[in-house]
């Protein structure tokens, strides 16, 4: 079978109810040529058994990775889906995010070596979160000029965020103007090429908490080799559904800014395990 131009590697843990939407959101893209692995940090038995059956019935080809639930391990499971994957170019989506219909077309039209593409997602809320089933995902109820008026009620009264990041712009004057400023990464939408990635030998599995190793650590060590970070800001446009904020603890800040300090691209506890001299 030839390998598909990307492959979309999806973080999951215990939420089926928001895979369902974003898988129902990638059956409606404009660029089919994908594979999807699921990346799951240990959920439970009634969210795998859900899932198998889902893939059976389902039009993508979908892949699941999982590992015991053993604390915050996300990177670790994320090196395995890079290992595994089949497309020369990774996209990285949370499992709470809803892809555009034109998420893949965008992160491939931009993509390439030495290119990461940084997209930005509009926290919808729960209103509209509720409101949410995949049929309504593939009938395009999240570009509903409607539904965005919606959003914007909800957004004045301070129920939905970064609204104006739920806007896909085609107008080539205006993705530049949005897009003059440098934006960070966002582990939640972004995408680079399997071999940059295995260039700084993917993500640090040391990181076991979710503030720095799956975004900010990654964009750092990805400067480091020379990558450049490319907005696509109203370009590749994902829906973040509602859901409680989760703790954010600073476990990691020591090791994040040690990376900082010592300003090496490769991480020894990677995608390959190197030995450290002592």
């Amino acid at each position: 079978m030839q390998s598909p131009k990307a492959s979309l590697i999806i973080s999951v843990y215990n939420r089926f109810d928001f895979l369902q939407l974003v898988l129902a959101g990638l059956e409606t893209q404009t660029e089919p040529d994908f594979e999807v692995i699921i990346s799951d940090d240990g959920s439970n038995a009634a969210f795998v058994s859900h899932l198998a059956a889902l893939i059976a019935r389902s039009p993508l080809r979908i892949r699941h990775n999982w590992h015991a639930d053993a604390g915050f391990r996300k990177n670790q499971i994320l090196n395995v889906s890079i290992r595994s994957a089949l497309g020369a170019q990774l996209i990285f989506l949370d499992g709470d995010c809803i892809p555009h219909p034109a998420f893949v077309a965008e992160h491939l039209a931009h993509g390439g070596l030495g290119r990461c593409l940084a997209g930005r997602r509009i926290d919808i809320s729960d209103r509209l979160t509720r409101q949410l089933t995949p049929e309504r995902v593939r009938q395009g109820i999240l570009q509903n000029p409607a539904t965005m008026l919606g959003q914007l009620v909800d957004f004045l009264a301070r129920r939905t965020f970064h609204f104006m990041n739920g806007f896909y712009v085609v107008h080539p004057a205006l993705r530049r103007y949005f897009n003059r400023k440098e934006r960070g990464l966002l582990g939640a939408n972004f995408s680079a090429m399997k071999a940059d990635l295995e260039a700084i030998n993917g993500f640090d599995e040391r990181y076991t908490a979710p503030t720095f190793g799956e975004d900010s650590d990654i964009e750092f060590r990805l400067r480091l080799l020379g990558v450049k970070i490319i907005p696509l800001l109203n370009i590749a446009v994902t829906y973040h559904c509602h859901h409680k904020l989760l703790p954010r603890p600073e476990v990691s800040k020591a090791l994040y800014e040690q990376v900082l300090r010592d300003k090496v691209a490769f991480t020894p506890y990677g995608l390959v395990k190197k030995v450290i001299p002592s």
